[in-house]
Parts: C-alpha cells; sequence; structure tokens
C-alpha cells in the first residue's frame, strides 16, 4: 500500500477497536433483524462500513464512501444501510443505547445530528444501490448453442475365431490312505496322567498320617476351658456382681474357637511376647525404685478432655455463626429478586411498545416488495417462452447423439466377449496342468545324525535315551524335596501349637483387666457432673431460629 492508503487503513482499525461497543450495538442489531440470513465472517465488513459512516463521513465526504460502498457487494451494502439510515432507529433505540456508553447531548450534537443531515444524500445512494439489483435481476443471458459433429471412426476388420484344442486329462493315481495313528492319543500323556493319579494319592496318604499322628496335648478341649473360667469368677469374690459377669462374658468370647492362619498366629504370639517383655521391664523399674507413670497419665488424659471440649464448643460456634449469615443472605437475595421483578416488568412495557411499532413498519416494506414483484413477473413472462424453444431443440439434438453412441457400444460389447471367451480357456489349460501331482519320497533312518559336521550332532534314537535318563534324574529329586519339605512342615505345625497355647492363656488374662477397666470407668462417669452447654452457642442458636421465621414470611409474601 501508499503511505496515504496504509494511513487510512491503520486509522479505520484503530478506530473500530476504540468506538466496539458502539458499532456492536448497530451492528448486533442488524444480524437480529435485517440479516438473519447474513454470513457471520462478514461481521467486519458492517462494522467498518458502520465506523465510517459515523466518525469518518465528512472527511471522506460522499464521493469517496459511495465509491467505497459500490465496490462492495450490493445487495449486502443497500440492506445495510437502509437499516442503519433509518430516521425512526436513529432517533429511538440507537440513540437510548448510545447514551449507555457516552453523555446523551454528546451522543445527540455529534453523533445522531450529523447521520441525520446526511440522511437525505445516504438515501439516494441507497436509491441508486436498489436499482442496480433490479436491473441486474431483469437482465439474462442468452447462452451459445452446441452443434454436434459426427465422430471419423475407422470400421474394424472382422476378426476369424480360431477353433478350440481338445484337452486330454491325466488319469489321477489312487492316494494311500490316512494311518490310525493319527486319530490315536500319544501314550506320554496316558504315561503322565498316570504318575499324576500316583503322585495325588501318595500326597493324601501323608496328610492323613500326619493329622492323626498330631500330639494330643497341643489342643484343648472347649468343656475344660469353660470350667477353668468358672474357677476364677468363684475365686474373686471381692469383685461385684456385674463384673464377674462381664469377665465371663469376655473370657467366652475370647475363648470362641476362631480358624487362624499360621501368619496370623506368629503375629499375635509375636505381639505378646513383646507385652510381656515390657511388663517384666516396668516391674524391675518399680523395684529399683522408679515412680509409676499412671498418675500423671491420668492428669495428662483429663487436660486433653477439657481442651478437647473447648474446641468442640468453638467449632459448633463457627458452624452456627456460618448458618446464621446464609439466612442474611438468603434474606437479601430475596430482596434483591424483588426489585429486580419490577425492572424487569417495565423494561417489558417499553420492549412491547417498540415492538409495535417495528410491526408497522415492516408492513409497509412487504407491501411496496409485493408491487415490485408483480412488476418483475411480467418482465418474465416473455422469457419463459424463449426458454421452452430452445428445450426443445435441444431434446431433439440429443436423441439423435444417444442413438449413435448406443451401436458404438453393441459394437464394444461383442470385443470384449471375445476376449473373455479367450481368457477362460487359458485358464482352463493352465489348471489342467497345475492338477498333475509331483512324486517326492523321502525315506528317514532314526539312527543317523544330520551330517551337518557339529560336535553336538546327535542321531534320534540317542536324544530319546538321554531324555530318559534325565527323568529318571528328575524323579529322585522331587522325591528329596517332598521328603524335605515333611519334615519342616511338622516342624512348623508342633512350634504353631505351642503359639496357639501361649496365645489363649494371654487372651483370658488381658479379659480380666478390661472388665475391670470397664468397671471403673463406669463409676467414675456416674459420679462425673455433665458440663452445660456454652452460652455464646445459646445466644447463636435462638438468633437462627429468629432469622429463619423472618425468611419464612418473606418467602409467602412472594
Amino acid at each position: 500500500l501508499n503511505v496515504t492508503e496504509g494511513k487510512f487503513v491503520l486509522d479505520t482499525v484503530a478506530g473500530c477497536t476504540e468506538y466496539k461497543s458502539l458499532l456492536d450495538v448497530v451492528v448486533n442489531a442488524f444480524y437480529a433483524e435485517d440479516g438473519r440470513y447474513c454470513l457471520i465472517p462478514e461481521r467486519n465488513l458492517y462494522v467498518v462500513i458502520c465506523y465510517l459512516a459515523t466518525f469518518q463521513l465528512e472527511e471522506l465526504g460522499l464521493q469517496h464512501f459511495s465509491r467505497i460502498v459500490k465496490s462492495l457487494d450490493t445487495a449486502k451494502m443497500q440492506k445495510f444501510l437502509r437499516f442503519f439510515f433509518n430516521n425512526l432507529h436513529l432517533n429511538t433505540w440507537i440513540k437510548d443505547e448510545w447514551s449507555h456508553f457516552y453523555d446523551s447531548l454528546y451522543v445527540k450534537e455529534n453523533l445522531i445530528d450529523p447521520l441525520l443531515r446526511w440522511q437525505p444524500k445516504v438515501q439516494q445512494l441507497i436509491e441508486q444501490l436498489t436499482n442496480k439489483l433490479n436491473n441486474h435481476a431483469t437482465t439474462v443471458k442468452t447462452s451459445t448453442v452446441t452443434q454436434p459433429k459426427e465422430f471419423n471412426l475407422t470400421v474394424p476388420k472382422p476378426r476369424a475365431i480360431p477353433l478350440p484344442v481338445p484337452i486330454h486329462l491325466p488319469v489321477l493315481e489312487k492316494r494311500r490312505p490316512v494311518p490310525p495313528s493319527t486319530y490315536k492319543p500319544p501314550k506320554e500323556i496316558k504315561q503322565l496322567e498316570e504318575i499324576k493319579e500316583k503322585n495325588f494319592q501318595k500326597a493324601s496318604d501323608l496328610l492323613l498320617k500326619a493329622n492323626t499322628d498330631r500330639f494330643r496335648c497341643a489342643t484343648m478341649k472347649p468343656e475344660k476351658r469353660e470350667y477353668k473360667c468358672i474357677i476364677t469368677l468363684s475365686q474373686s469374690a471381692s469383685c461385684s456382681y456385674q463384673a464377674l459377669l462381664i469377665t465371663y462374658l469376655l473370657v467366652l468370647i475370647d475363648n470362641i474357637p476362631i480358624k487362624l492362619n499360621t501368619a496370623a498366629i506368629l503375629r499375635e504370639g509375636a505381639l505378646y511376647q513383646r507385652k510381656m517383655e515390657e511388663e517384666l521391664k516396668r516391674v524391675e523399674n518399680l523395684e529399683q525404685g522408679f515412680g509409676d507413670p499412671s498418675e500423671f497419665l491420668e492428669w495428662q488424659k483429663q487436660m486433653l478432655g477439657k481442651d478437647l471440649e473447648e474446641q468442640l464448643a468453638e467449632i459448633e460456634c463457627r458452624r452456627l455463626q456460618g448458618k446464621l449469615s446464609h439466612e442474611e443472605a438468603v434474606l437479601a437475595r430475596q430482596n434483591v429478586i424483588q426489585e429486580n421483578k419490577k425492572k424487569a416488568d417495565l423494561l417489558r412495557e417499553e420492549k412491547a411498545e417498540l415492538m409495535h411499532q417495528h410491526a408497522e413498519k415492516r408492513l409497509q416494506e412487504q407491501k411496496e416488495m409485493k408491487e415490485l414483484a408483480e412488476q418483475v413477473m411480467e418482465g418474465h413472462k416473455n422469457v419463459k417462452q424463449v426458454k421452452t424453444k430452445l428445450q426443445e431443440y435441444k431434446q431433439q439434438i440429443a436423441q439423435q447423439v444417444s442413438e449413435e453412441s448406443g451401436e458404438l457400444l453393441r459394437q464394444a460389447l461383442k470385443e470384449e466377449e471375445e476376449k473373455a471367451k479367450k481368457r477362460y480357456e487359458l485358464i482352463q489349460q493352465i489348471r489342467a496342468l497345475e492338477s498333475i501331482p509331483g512324486i517326492r519320497h523321502k525315506f528317514v533312518d532314526l539312527t543317523e545324525t544330520g551330517g551337518h559336521g557339529l560336535f553336538c550332532e546327535m542321531s534320534i534314537v540317542e536324544l530319546r535315551e538321554r531324555l530318559a535318563l534325565l527323568k529318571e534324574a528328575q524323579k529322585a529329586a522331587e522325591e528329596e524335596k517332598r521328603d524335605q519339605i515333611i519334615h519342616e512342615k511338622q516342624a512348623k505345625e508342633q512350634l504353631i501349637l505351642e503359639k496357639l497355647d501361649q496365645i489363649s492363656q494371654f487372651r483370658a488374662e488381658l479379659g480380666r483387666a478390661a472388665a475391670l477397666k470397664q468397671e471403673e470407668k463406669k463409676k467414675k462417669a456416674q459420679a462425673g457432673e455433665r458440663p452445660m452447654k456454652d452460652e455464646r452457642i445459646l445466644n447463636l442458636q435462638r438468633k437462627i431460629v429468629e432469622k429463619k421465621t423472618e425468611r419464612k414470611k418473606q418467602a409467602g409474601l412472594l
């Protein structure tokens, strides 16, 4: 671009971005009403024209402005300018919308009045565009008629069809029947199944033997356990009846036979062993003269309990405060809704008046367009008669061309059929040659090697012998390993039985201790007084109830 043209383009782009809010009002309304069928990518075009007409029309002049408009699409420009330079639109809603962004006096003096001054001259430009559109619609292009010419084709000579050569197919020999060994399973699979059954029987016998030969002293009958519990209960006569009953129930619950796996038994045994060591260490410390930390721990528990109660009261206060603020927010929102409803009613009334005025204007425009359409239809009637004559002439020419092309197609089909017959005969000859079988016999000797010249070569018979030796060695190793596993299992079972006996003793002792602790807790709970609720919490609860009643009353009014 030249310097002046570049400057003009930059100024227009800067102006469009600066006054974007004003221009968007007009362009959005245009797309909503008259430009519903216009493309969205053409939006920038209407923005630029709106900017030039509003802010640059006096600097450019009508001549330059009309040159820019005429260089673009006439239909689009005629529609947009007619919408924008409408007295009713400029004086009503465009003025009101622009007054939201700038002062109403500034809008009237600097924006609306210049547009109204230029309106009659721009109206002439709009009329020129409408005349151009009408003339463009009436002109009809006359198309040149195509004249067909005959094809200069050479007539092909007829070819002689060769006689088919007779084909003598060879007689095939009878094939050997399939050997019956292919349908029978191999012997190795049966042998493997027999070995599996034998191993399973051996394992089940060993398991039965291990279960029967287990030491009877390791297990205790449930009747003896209950009897022991009753004896212990009778000895502890100093405790109250309720404490005795609780201990008895806990011991019975602990002594219910629960099936445990080895890992659980060992884990529990290690836990009780650790506890026993800690208790022994504590007793040793007491013998040496160290103090008992139980009193300090009790005081610490009491202080922690007080702190926890204070924290819970603080949390409850915060929760109630949040609830109170929520109720206040709901009340404020209801007030805002009432105000918005009033504003919406006023806006609806104004919109209805504007729509009524717009509908009257559209009716007048439709009447004008109907009169124009009737005038145009009269001009089209003469053109239709000429078109019908041209179509009849073209149909006659098309029939002649189709007859000639049909004959050419028939000749081409005959040639293709002859070529297909020849191909079919060739394919039959090739298939007959391929069906002749080739003689292939190969004799295999299992005692011979491959003859590749390697040190590790061996025949199939030698390979089978070595595999049999390897299998025997593997069986012997499996037997040794099985015996070792059985010895380890017996030792492990013995250890688990000892651990179970220890666990049952520890559980009984822990049950008694737990029952005594529970009795002490109950006594302390009965002796202690219940703490009163905080005054802050009570005040907040009272306020929330008041706000809720106020909100329900306002909701009923709404």
